[in-house]
């Protein structure tokens, strides 16, 4: 696992790049926002492929229990991935409702965070 750092609106944030699962537990992401808080840093960019098919399934409750994580550390999460396709309504909601807000976002690519918008 490699990190790189990433100055979003005046935050800084730790991307997270590995060929294999970072977050396969609720223990595994807890454990990365400690670790990465710890550092010094805002918010953490994952990549949906590092991160466990359970988080997506939103019955498991791994989402909401990570996102509280995020919460109590305040730590903001990006999570880039392909979510256009996305069968299940309740995770469509999900991701469409996280977008309105400011605490965990689902995007399509980095260039998405990290390009400044136009002027």
């Amino acid at each position: 696992m490699q990190t790189t750092s990433h100055q979003i609106n005046n935050k800084t944030f730790a991307e997270v790049v590995s060929d294999q699962l970072v977050i396969n537990t609720i223990e595994d992401g807890a454990d990365l926002l400690a670790d990465l808080y710890y550092q010094g840093f805002d918010g953490v960019i994952l990549y949906q492929q590092n991160i466990t098919h359970t988080f997506f399934d939103l019955k498991s409750k791994m989402a909401g229990e990570l996102l509280q994580k995020a919460s109590n550390f305040r730590m903001r999460i990006i999570i880039i991935g392909n979510f256009e396709n996305v069968e299940s309504k309740s995770l469509q909601d999900f991701i469409r409702e996280s977008n309105r807000g400011s605490l965990v976002n689902f995007v399509s690519s980095l260039s998405e965070v990290t390009t400044p918008p136009p002027s």
